[in-house]
Parts: structure tokens; C-alpha cells; sequence
């Protein structure tokens, strides 16, 4: 068993230059960042977003608290407040960060929904964790005439974002009146804040249970590593990695965002907002490295950029950091502000982490969960390591238990980020703890310097009959390493052998097929017999993924 605890950071000189310098205090609660965020902003511009017509708008510090402020009023005037349960069913809109800060800041408990889900998975989660309103879009109006009709939720109140108008100039009109109710409200550090449903490739969804400590102190943490300029949020609302680096970071750091509706735009959106960072999943990261590729071979200076890489790494081994002039017209083409990239989500693989750092940008991997609030490690400018997924944030600590001869074991982890268990599941939540310890279910290794390199997750492994565990994470890492026109690949167990299925890059290598089972051969012959790939199917398109873009498992071809 070994344990890595971080109590401190000093930043080194690597420090970006783009980062910004505050300090940072020891937040409490939601809505202690929230006000003390407001103070520090004033009038300052906060976000920038398209309106319900997609006019470009602005909203500054003191106006986003308004409506909060008059929202959560209103919200008081339909008999929800002090820990009501309030959803959030609509896709990525301003309003739906209005309606979040007005639920969670004003005292109740937000429970933001995957908008992705069927509608028969959404109102399960709704029965389960007691709503007694929702806030939804126009596009989900079905959804909630359906669960207006199926009766068998406790909502009592439907807010359509559409209303928002309305909404606010009731609540306008109460606090004319006098009703200071959303002034009196008094939260404590261990008052619920959300119950987030985990959204794995596998089992049932569980209601986490996430304190205003718990999502207080991980932001906190993350952005005392991890404070960048402006940036541009494409990760779906509900997903707590977006409270971290975006709903959240705003006030911690006083800097504005945009806030756009999806990936689909991507490319488009960072040349014209011209963030310094943003966050995203894997594939984000991805889809901005083979764009970069693509749009230099379509103009016919894809060996250009291949020489000035081996120019800049010549350069970079004697200290000169020439990237950003060596390759400005791909940071031109990502809005030329753009130098870190902070990644979450799912597993990545380092020849993006490293390609993009040839080109100038810093890709920054984390690990996290949903029940840790949910960033548990990081890498950031003043440590980081290729191929880890950092050390673990001061607001907590990890260790190994059980470790192999490898040293990789089962990761733990406890702070004041991690959950205080699963919603009306008292045997899941015990079954999850051993002590205060939290049991990720992840496997990994601690190295000598203390980063976390990842393995994979206990519930995915193969167990073959002469009794070896074999972690299909691990060599779909070894095959996505070493093959380079696989693009995406899933290891699963068929009786007693291993398959690897695959997805190919056929565009830039049309003959992939052909020497598949070759290359395939050579990886083999890296790894011990029983972790070999017996079986090769090749697959016509992309695998099916879950809602947070994680490869869904359990539709492998079997």
C-alpha cells in the first residue's frame, strides 16, 4: 500500500504567462464564491453568450447576481425553498446556468439532468431522487407533458426557460415589495448542493450526494492550480467538470467566458472568441489536433509543419521555446490566445497530449469522478508529466491499495471534495466507502515522483480461466500507442480469448487493413501471453458512446 498526499503548491517558473494571479481564499459554500466573486467583478464583463434569437450578448458580474437573486425569489414564491429538490432538463443556454446558481445559491438543491438520456431514464432519475420541480427547455415540453400524464413523480412546479422573462419580473416585484428572503438565507458547508447522477458505461445510475464543502473546496483547489484568462465552455452543463472550469472559475478568478451550446462549432467558436483555455473531454482535444493536421495537408504544408516540430524540439532541448512563432499560423486559426487545453473525462491518449504541445499548446490531464466533486488529480503548469494524470489536488489524497508487483492497485481516495454518499442508497454508499477512504473502482499506479498513471476500471476487467486479471484499458492504451491509424479500439472478452475491436483512420492511411493484423502482432509480442489480442474485428464506423462521449462498453460486438 502507498499513499501520495499534497498539502501545498508553490508555482514554479513554468507558470504560464497567461494565467492569472490571485488569491485565492479557503471558500466554504456556493454561495460564499458566488457573492464574494460578484464583489470582486462588479461590472466587469462575466460571459458572453447567443440569445434565444443567437444575438451575441454580454452579461456582467453585478446583473448575473440580479437574477439570480430575482429568480430564487420567485422560485421562494412557488413554496421551494430550504433544500428543495429542483431539476434542470434543457440543453447548454445561459439560462440554464441562471436557473443553476438561482437553485443551488438560494438554498435549495439542484439536480441537473443528463439532457441526452431517454425520457424514461430522466423521469426515473426524477422519481428517485424526489424533485418537486423542474426547469426545462421548450424542446423537452413532450418529456414533461409525458411525466405530467405518467404521474409518478412529486413535481409540483414546471419553469419553461422560455418564461424566464415572466419569472423574473414577478420576482422583480416581490423584492419592490420587501421580501428579503434570498438576503436571510444562511447555508452551511455540509447543506446539500446537488445530487448528480453518474452516468457510466455500465449499471445503473446512482444519485450522488454533493455538499456546498464538497464542490466548494475542489473549486477552489482546481483553480489555485489551474487560473487561466478568458476560456470557452463546450462541456454539457450538468456535467460537474463544467462547474469546476467554467460556471464557477468566473468568480474565483474574476475572468469571462463564453458559453456556447455544444462541439459542433468548435473550431469556429475558439477563432472567434479567442479564449486562452478552455475544458474538455478527450475527444474535444482530439478533434482540434486532427483538424490541425487536416487543414495544414489540405493546404499542402503538412512536411512544413512536420519540420518546423523537429526544428522546435531541437530548440526546446537548449531552453528556447520558439512554438508560437514557429507555428503561428496554427494558433492564428485557433484565435492566437489559445495555450492550454485542461482535459477530463475519460482516458487520452499522450500522442495528442504531446502533438499539441510541439504546437505551443499545453494539454493539462486530470482524473476525476463524479462522487470527488469531481477533479481528485491534475496536471498543471508547475507539474506534469506526459502520459499521467497528475498529482492529487490539496483538498485531497489518494493511495494504492492492494498494489500488484507493478504497483498498480485500486485508487482511493478522501477529502473535503468527496461525496457524503448515494442518495436513498445506504448499501451502495457503504459498499463505495472503507472508512472515510472512497473506493474509485479505478485502477492505477503512483511513480516515484507522485503522479497517477491510469490502468483502468475494476467492473471492465477480464478474468480468464487460469485466474489472471487482464485490464482492457491497458492494451487498448499499448494498441492506440503503437498503431497510429487506430482511432478508437475496445477490448472485451470472448469465452477465453481477448478481441480487439477497431475503428481506423482509413483517410490518412488507406492500406490500415491491410496491416492491422501485423502491427497487431507486434504489440502482442510486447505484453505476456494471457494479455494478447487473439481476435481482430474491424469495425465500418465509429462505436456508439455515452453522453459524456466514453466509448458505451457494453454495445461491443459479441
Amino acid at each position: 500500500m502507498s499513499n501520495v498526499k499534497r498539502k501545498s503548491l508553490t508555482m514554479s517558473k513554468k507558470a504560464h504567462k497567461n494565467q492569472v494571479k490571485v488569491h485565492i481564499p479557503d471558500y466554504q459554500t456556493i454561495r460564499e464564491i458566488v457573492i464574494k466573486g460578484t464583489e470582486m467583478g462588479g461590472d466587469n464583463k462575466q460571459f458572453m453568450f447567443l440569445d434565444r434569437n443567437k444575438v451575441l450578448q454580454e452579461m456582467n458580474y453585478n446583473q448575473t447576481f440580479r437574477i439570480i437573486r430575482t429568480l430564487s425569489t420567485y422560485f421562494y414564491s412557488k413554496g421551494l425553498k430550504s433544500g428543495k429538490k429542483i431539476a434542470i432538463v434543457s440543453d447548454n443556454c445561459i439560462y440554464w446556468a441562471f436557473a443553476y446558481y438561482a437553485i443551488i445559491v438560494g438554498g435549495n438543491v439542484c439536480v441537473p439532468m443528463d439532457a441526452k438520456l431517454s425520457y424514461d431514464d430522466i423521469e426515473d432519475q426524477l422519481v428517485r431522487c424526489d424533485c418537486e420541480a423542474v426547469v426545462y427547455s421548450h424542446k423537452f415540453q413532450k418529456f414533461v407533458d409525458m411525466v405530467k400524464e405518467n404521474g409518478k413523480t412529486q413535481i409540483k412546479e414546471y419553469f419553461c426557460i422560455d418564461d424566464f422573462d415572466e419569472y423574473y419580473e414577478i420576482g422583480e416585484k416581490l423584492i419592490e415589495a420587501g421580501d428579503d428572503t434570498f438576503d436571510k438565507v444562511e447555508i452551511k458547508p455540509d447543506d446539500l448542493a446537488a445530487i448528480v447522477f453518474t452516468s457510466g458505461t455500465t449499471g445503473k445510475s446512482k444519485g450522488v450526494m454533493l455538499t456546498h464543502r464538497n464542490v466548494a473546496s475542489d473549486c477552489t483547489a482546481s483553480t489555485r492550480v489551474l487560473t487561466g484568462r478568458h476560456a470557452i465552455a463546450f462541456l454539457p452543463l450538468h456535467h460537474t467538470l463544467s462547474w469546476v472550469s467554467g460556471l464557477f472559475a468566473t468568480y474565483i478568478v474574476s475572468e469571462w467566458g463564453y458559453l456556447c451550446d455544444g462541439i459542433n462549432h468548435i473550431q469556429q467558436d475558439i477563432k472567434k472568441f479567442q479564449p486562452y483555455n478552455f475544458t474538455g473531454v478527450p475527444l474535444v482535444v482530439e478533434t482540434v489536433y486532427d483538424r490541425i493536421w487536416k487543414t495544414a495537408r489540405k493546404m499542402g504544408k503538412g512536411d512544413l509543419l512536420k519540420k518546423g516540430i523537429k526544428i522546435s524540439n531541437i530548440l526546446m532541448k537548449f531552453g528556447i521555446d520558439k512554438r508560437r512563432k514557429i507555428f503561428k499560423m496554427v494558433h492564428d486559426n485557433l484565435g492566437g490566445n489559445l495555450d492550454m487545453i485542461i482535459c477530463g473525462g475519460a482516458y487520452l491518449d499522450p500522442k495528442y497530449e504531446k502533438g499539441l504541445y510541439d504546437l505551443g499548446i499545453d494539454v493539462f490531464n486530470g482524473y476525476g469522478l463524479t462522487e470527488c466533486s469531481p477533479v481528485i488529480t491534475c496536471n498543471h503548469p508547475a507539474k506534469f508529466k506526459f502520459g499521467s494524470v497528475g498529482t492529487p489536488l490539496e483538498c485531497n489524497e489518494i493511495k494504492i491499495v492492494d498494489p500488484d508487483e507493478d504497483g498498480v492497485g485500486e485508487i482511493y481516495v478522501r477529502g473535503s471534495n468527496v461525496m457524503v454518499g448515494y442518495y436513498n442508497d445506504p448499501e451502495a454508499t457503504a459498499a463505495a466507502f472503507d472508512g472515510d477512504w472512497f473506493k474509485t473502482g479505478d485502477f492505477g499506479r503512483i511513480d516515484k515522483d507522485g503522479f497517477l498513471f491510469m490502468v483502468g476500471r475494476k467492473k471492465n476487467l477480464i478474468i480468464l480461466s487460469n485466474g489472471k486479471n487482464v485490464s482492457p484499458e491497458e492494451i487498448e492504451e499499448k494498441l492506440m500507442n503503437n498503431v497510429p491509424y487506430v482511432k478508437e479500439v475496445l477490448v472485451y472478452q470472448e469465452g477465453d480469448k481477448i478481441t480487439g475491436e477497431f475503428f481506423l483512420n482509413e483517410e490518412d492511411y488507406p492500406d490500415a487493413r491491410d496491416n492491422l493484423d501485423a502491427d497487431v502482432k507486434k504489440v502482442n509480442a510486447t505484453m505476456p501471453a494471457f494479455k494478447r489480442v487473439t481476435k481482430i474485428v474491424v469495425r465500418d464506423e465509429e462505436f456508439p458512446k455515452t453522453t459524456t462521449m466514453k466509448i458505451a462498453r457494453k454495445y461491443h460486438t459479441n
